[in-house]
């Protein structure tokens, strides 16, 4: 389903308050690597709010993921106190890990090794044909 015209001012609110408070907070460098939010998703009745967390050189993501949702309270009374003109509920934060950025290494990780792999059969189809 498509997100409304509400859902996308509400989302881009979010994460605009949200990349504030995480700097404010001291929370956009953690554990030796950086947390940036990549997108925040908002349910059509408003009341919970889906943050995407995107994590760079983190080692144990899980543990970071899981020292933010410690400190969920700390920064829902921040965004609160940002939003509370603007939204008449200030809706549940629920924090996911964005792994499309681990995706993207994959891939191309994989291509390089493609181009590789395609580099080494054209060289040795070459050598072959001046000999026939």
């Amino acid at each position: 389903m498509e997100e409304g015209k509400r859902q996308k001012q509400i989302a881009g609110l979010m994460q605009e308050e949200l990349n504030a408070i995480f700097q404010r907070l001291n929370m956009s460098m953690m554990d030796g690597g950086m947390i940036s939010i990549s997108s925040v998703k908002v349910t059509p009745d408003l009341l919970e709010v889906r943050v995407y967390l995107s994590l760079f050189q983190i080692s144990d993501k899980k543990a970071t993921l899981k020292k933010i949702e410690e400190r969920a309270w700390e920064i829902k009374k921040e965004l609160a106190a940002r939003v509370k003109t603007q939204l008449r509920r200030i809706p549940e934060l629920r924090y996911y890990l964005d792994d499309t950025l681990d995706h993207v290494f994959k891939m191309e990780e994989i291509f390089r090794q493609i181009k590789k792999d395609d580099e080494g059969v054209s060289g040795e189809g070459a050598e072959k044909l001046p000999e026939a």
